[in-house]
Order: C-alpha cells, then sequence, then structure tokens
C-alpha cells in the first residue's frame, strides 16, 4: 500500500476564513518532528455501520508514515490530542486497535496521549505506570507539570506536556489550590492548567515547548459529530491562552484547522483522521507533521490520510438517482439522500440501495414542500437556554419565563454531568 505524500498546507479546504500558514518546500535544517493527530473515536458506528474496519484502515496508514517517512526524515513523537475511544467503555475490538497502534507506534518513536470528553481518563490511564518510556498516557491532572522531554537532532530540545480533558466543574477546584475555585469556565481551568505548565517552563531555558489540549478554540468550526462540551453556555475558550507556547496540539473539532493564536504560538487542530458525520464529508483528512527548529515558529506541514470509502449527499427524483451517470462515483460511497418525488415511492430504501448500496439516510421532501422552519441546526451544538426556551414555548405556546429556562438549563447540565460520569467511572 503506497504511503501518503506531503503536500503543502494550501490544499486543504478552509474552515471559516482560518486556514493554514503557507509552508515552503526549500531544504532545512534537521530539528525536532512531531506528527499529530486526535479523534479517533474508536468503537464509533455511522448511522449503525460498525467503522472498525476503516479505522483500522486509517491507523494502519499513520503507521506507516511513522515508520517509513515520506521524505525519510525520522518522527520523534506521536501527538495524540484525545478521544481516543468514541466512549467511556469502548468495545473489546477497539481496545486491541489501540494496543496494536500504541505497539507500533511505539516501537519506532515516543507516543504521548492525553484524554479527550469522551474517553474514560481512568480507564485510558490504566497502567500507564507500568508503559516502557516511549508511551506516555497523560489522563491525570497530576500530571501538567510533568513533561515528556525530547532531543532532537541539531541539539534541539523540547518539552512536550499533556492537558487531558477539563471538566470545568471538576477542574476548577482541583486547580485553585488552597484557594478559592476557579470561575465554572473551560477559559478558566485552560489557562490555570497552561498557567502551571509555563511555570515548569521557566526553568527550561532554551527548550521549545509543545501543549496537547482537548478543547474548543474560539473561532475555529465544529461539525455535527463533536459532543458538546458547554458549561454555563459557553464552550470555548481565547487562543490566546496558549501564549508563551511554541506549539498547541489540539484536538476535540474534526476539521483540521488554525484558530487565531497569540504571536509566536502556533495552534493547531489536526482533525479526526476518519469522517465520522456527514457534514464532514467535504473535509480532507490529516495528520500534521510537525518541524520545530531551534529557535523561530513551528512548520506545519499536512499529510492526507485516504479515506477507506468516500461520502456523498444527494437530491433528486428517484428515476433520476437511479439512472443519472453522473452519481456513478457516488456508488461505492456511503450516501445520504433526499428524494424530491411528490409521493414517497413504494420500496424506497431498497430501490436506492439497488444502486448505493451503502446508503445510510434516506429522506423523502417533496418538491415545492413548505420548508420547515428554524432550519436543521444539531441539537447537541445549540445553547441549552435557547434550546429550552424553544421547547417550553413549543409545548406551553406561551413564551418561557426567565425562572423556566433556568431550571432547564439546570437540568440540562446535570444530564450532561451524569453522562459523562456513567460514561468514564462509574459503568461497571
Amino acid at each position: 500500500m503506497p504511503g501518503p505524500a506531503l503536500h503543502p498546507e494550501g490544499g486543504l479546504t478552509a474552515y471559516r476564513g482560518v486556514g493554514f500558514d503557507a509552508v515552503g518546500g526549500g531544504s532545512y535544517r534537521r530539528g525536532m518532528r512531531l506528527l499529530h493527530t486526535s479523534d479517533w473515536h474508536l468503537g464509533r458506528t455511522l448511522h449503525g455501520v460498525n467503522l472498525h474496519g476503516a479505522q483500522t484502515a486509517v491507523l494502519e496508514r499513520i503507521c506507516e508514515l511513522v515508520e517509513s517517512p515520506p521524505d525519510g526524515i525520522p518522527v520523534d513523537a506521536v501527538l495524540v490530542a484525545g478521544d481516543v475511544y468514541d466512549r467511556g467503555v469502548p468495545p473489546v475490538e477497539s481496545v486491541q486497535l489501540f494496543e496494536w497502534t500504541l505497539s507500533r507506534l511505539s516501537a519506532v518513536t515516543t507516543v504521548v496521549v492525553t484524554s479527550g470528553n469522551h474517553d474514560s481518563a481512568i480507564r485510558l490511564g490504566y497502567g500507564s505506570g507500568l508503559f516502557r518510556d516511549r508511551i506516555r498516557m497523560v489522563t491525570d491532572l497530576g500530571q501538567l507539570d510533568l513533561p515528556v522531554l525530547l532531543e532532537g537532532s541539531d541539539g534541539v530540545r523540547a518539552a512536550i506536556y499533556g492537558i487531558p480533558y477539563l471538566d470545568p466543574d471538576h477542574a476548577r477546584v482541583a486547580l485553585a489550590g488552597a484557594g478559592e475555585p476557579l470561575p465554572r469556565s473551560h477559559q478558566a481551568v485552560v489557562g490555570a492548567a497552561v498557567g502551571r505548565i509555563r511555570a515548569e517552563l521557566a526553568d527550561r531555558p532554551g527548550v521549545r515547548s509543545v501543549v496537547l489540549a482537548h478543547a474548543f478554540v474560539a473561532g475555529a468550526e465544529p461539525s455535527d459529530s463533536e459532543r458538546s462540551i458547554m458549561v454555563g453556555g459557553v464552550d470555548r475558550v481565547a487562543g490566546t491562552v496558549f501564549a508563551g507556547i511554541d506549539y498547541a496540539a489540539l484536538g476535540h473539532l474534526h476539521g483540521p484547522q488554525a484558530p487565531d493564536s497569540a504571536d509566536g504560538s502556533v495552534v493547531r487542530y489536526s482533525g479526526s483522521p476518519l469522517r465520522y458525520s456527514f457534514s464532514e464529508q467535504d473535509h480532507e483528512k490529516v495528520v500534521l507533521v510537525v518541524d520545530l527548529d531551534a529557535s523561530g515558529p513551528a512548520r506545519v506541514t499536512p499529510v492526507a490520510i485516504a479515506q477507506p470509502r468516500a461520502m456523498a449527499t444527494l437530491r433528486g427524483r428517484l428515476d433520476e438517482l437511479l439512472e443519472a451517470p453522473e452519481h456513478t462515483p457516488a456508488e461505492d460511497a456511503w450516501v445520504r439522500v433526499t428524494v424530491t418525488d411528490r409521493v414517497r415511492p413504494d420500496s424506497l430504501m431498497d430501490r436506492l440501495k439497488s444502486r448505493f448500496p451503502h446508503a445510510l439516510q434516506v429522506f423523502h421532501e417533496p418538491e415545492g414542500a413548505v420548508e420547515r422552519r428554524g432550519g436543521t441546526t444539531v441539537v447537541s451544538e445549540r445553547d441549552p437556554r435557547e434550546l429550552g426556551s424553544d421547547f417550553i414555548a413549543y409545548v406551553t405556546k406561551t413564551e418561557a419565563s426567565g425562572g423556566e429556562v433556568d431550571v432547564f438549563e439546570a437540568g440540562y447540565e446535570a444530564a450532561v454531568v451524569a453522562q459523562h460520569k456513567a460514561e468514564s467511572q462509574e459503568v461497571a
């Protein structure tokens, strides 16, 4: 299987104007090289389809890239910025796939893994004290200021720090020390964590700094497949929170992108290596190769990860969908179809699958029908106060009061906390 090739950042899809800085193709001194990936979501399904085979294929490609770099320059460390698994108690086959991947990667390089909001931090970190030096699992706040220290060629030294996903309700107390709890926000807890890292870095002059974090940075664009981490109506942190850090390797959002950051800091999302919703069908999935010299900004080069199966969204009358030659490329893709016949055709799914055997979603929207008010905003991405207000108004036929919305928001956040606990340490 041929390995992926390095290509300039300008070839990637843009996300709300936050694209990548161009990288030059000229020669440069060999310093520290890192490979940044995230959001593997092992164990996830796509509209009921088991993705284990597809996940195995993309992790195989990542392993090949590290084992046999296309330009011959070895990778000093692989950074996995959270959401290794899709849920706190993953399927056995997913645990085995992660073990297989770790074994291959750690045979040739150092691997640093942090936990994300989908992972059970306790389960992901189990046994980490027994791992060899080449595997570092950062799943506990006590590990914030314990960097992995690496030395590349040309004497370039780097300190790699991991920030596990920080639930504000827990981290605001744990990171406050003996003082009052921090404000209940992602900005406060991530800022405090980075502050601890900066304090540790102060004793390491001349060392390049790298931080892994799992967070929603303002200015970046979500997709339909990320779970909301909203607390108190806010889920974002400012990119400037990583000021003073040479490279911030982010996870959580599934599209590769570069949110705004402080001068001198390079902040990037690698995105997921596999498409996990139809909102991602136009994403070019990548891993990021990061080169650090003894000084100067990090250089980031995306490396395309070929997808095991394409995605396509089709719309039209059934007879046109079944006969039009322009839909031939979609015959082997995962397909979402909207049929616009005035009357719903008989045996609709069976007839569509005769041409598109991997059709996953089928909708019937008669041409000319009145569109439903409000569009198709994904519920998980809406502000819970807005969602509650709309729900109460729909049920009671009257405008929701502030007190009613407060009660809805409190219930919503309690349910989110209970879900996260159930998927992490509470589920047997």
